[in-house]
């Protein structure tokens, strides 16, 4: 599968770990439907490996049942190929999954990659960088995410 980029898509990016407040459920809830409403979003795509990721999931999900148009695609940074029984447990959650084609060997740099690719189908990035929850002892993925998002011209909405 290969999303389109187009004016309907938005991707999230953030650190693994989050200062999980109401207030910040209630912004995230707000930006979303404000993307919906005000800009036609309706797709939206994820990642894995991070709090602030599965939390716009469930934020999405919940938004979902009042814009049951809007399609949740999953980006897979692993697996290639997987098993129907795999993919019928991602589309539990997701409308669609896909592997794109130049994370193959990869290797270690697959969750950068990975981002890349949400960016680059994506006009939309909502993004939750915060230098304290950034790691010490490596250059943080959201922070490579955020300036790579800078340098294509995306749309960032800094939570």
């Amino acid at each position: 599968m290969v999303i389109c980029v187009c004016k309907k898509t938005c991707c999230f990016i953030g650190h693994r770990t989050i200062n999980e407040t109401a207030e910040l459920k209630a912004k995230l809830t707000e930006t979303i439907e404000g993307l919906i409403a005000d800009e036609k979003v309706d797709t939206f795509l994820f990642g894995s490996k991070s709090r602030f990721n599965s939390l716009c999931l469930e934020l999405v999900t919940k938004i979902k049942e009042k814009y049951p148009h809007i399609k949740r695609v999953y980006v897979r940074a692993e697996y290639p190929y997987i098993r129907e029984s795999y993919k019928k447990y991602l589309l539990e959650s997701y409308e669609d999954t896909y592997y794109p084609e130049k994370l193959r060997n990869s290797g270690r740099a697959a969750y950068v990659e990975r981002n890349y690719e949400m960016i680059d189908n994506s006009t939309y990035c909502v993004v939750y960088y915060d230098e304290a929850h950034a790691p010490t002892t490596r250059k943080s993925g959201t922070r490579i995410a955020l300036e790579y998002a800078a340098k294509k011209r995306k749309t960032i909405i800094h939570i």
